[in-house]
């Protein structure tokens, strides 16, 4: 599908398409870097191109389809020890409970079958507005955080859905289990970046990306030794969670990455879990809000060691958004 423009104003071509085209600020940078778009009928891939009065912008956005896939058994043995729960699907959308340890989307680094390798392999469509390794996704978890996860089957209700993150419309909460009591609800902006000095983490850094997270009290465990909190995420930076966490001398259980320095055997991984998304149908405006269950380790340790009954009480939806009220 093509749309056509007339340039009105002198001003950069990432910022006229913006004024233009009802998508994201980063679904429009990556049409232009991956070449989909023409100015006065030459290819360009550059965000910041200065434009002149009356030349025509061609924008093409390739339609969403299926595509070739990795070898299906190298698929299907990586994942084995991974379920993947379907929790909600339409022709839009397809909404899934993450399992721990698997990886959203292919990069240099990743040896495993990703998550859009197996939503390939179920010949799902899949939208193609973030380019060839991220099929679909809209955003992402990382590999040791379990939970709800939502996927753009069609270009338009990926740009949809970006939008609502984007302008804060939609909703993402987390439950973690932490290793010192919060002393109240508290809200962290701090930028973040990757850290100078260990690339495999990411930091608090004058120069980084803008983030924003507020964490609430849930309950404590029954020697008030751990505390269960939900986190609201309002930015989607790379570790956000953790890294605010660790900002204010608190780690997720589990995380040894950030700081968490105890020892339970029974933990693989780290006690983070996207529980609840809320946002609007990309096609019917209905106002939505979905959960992904715990994962097992995660909720045998709740359970035993928090009032069962309380926490599950607390977790529910309609209390838990209640939680975040204590800024308004």
């Amino acid at each position: 599908m093509y749309k056509n423009f007339i340039v009105d104003e002198e001003i950069r071509l990432d910022k006229f398409l913006s004024l233009k085209i009802d998508a994201s600020r980063n679904q429009i940078e990556q049409l232009i870097e991956k070449e989909f778009v023409k100015v006065d009928g030459k290819t360009t891939n550059k965000n910041g191109l200065k434009l002149k009065l009356n030349q025509q912008i061609d924008v093409f956005f390739p339609e969403a389809k299926t595509f070739d896939k990795k070898d299906s058994e190298f698929i299907k043995d990586s994942l084995k020890d991974k379920e993947i729960e379907i929790i909600y699907e339409d022709s839009d959308i397809l909404i899934i409970n993450k399992p721990r340890g698997l990886t959203v989307h292919d990069a240099p680094s990743v040896k495993d079958a990703t998550l859009v390798d197996w939503l390939k392999l179920q010949n799902i469509s899949l939208s193609t507005i973030s380019g060839e390794e991220r099929h679909g996704i809209v955003h992402r978890l990382d590999k040791g955080t379990s939970g709800i996860l939502i996927v753009a089957k069609t270009n338009e209700a990926h740009i949809e859905i970006s939008k609502q993150l984007e302008r804060r419309e939609a909703g993402r909460y987390y439950l973690a289990v932490i290793d010192l009591p919060l002393k109240d609800n508290i809200e962290v902006e701090a930028p973040i970046a990757r850290n100078p000095n260990n690339r495999l983490k990411m930091a608090i850094q004058k120069d980084g990306r803008y983030a924003r997270t507020s964490f609430c009290k849930i309950e404590l465990s029954n020697n008030s030794k751990y505390e269960l909190i939900a986190c609201k995420l309002f930015t989607g930076r790379t570790h956000q969670i953790r890294v605010h966490l660790n900002n204010i001398n608190r780690h997720i259980l589990g995380d040894v990455l950030y700081g968490f320095k105890g020892n339970f055997d029974n933990i693989n991984g780290f006690f983070l879990h996207g529980f609840c998304l809320v946002f609007t149908h990309p096609r019917t405006k209905k106002k939505m809000s979905f959960t992904a269950k715990l994962p097992k380790d995660m909720q045998d340790f709740c359970e035993s060691n928090f009032d069962k009954e309380r926490i599950y009480e607390k977790i529910e939806t309609s209390s838990l958004f209640e939680y975040f009220n204590f800024n308004n």
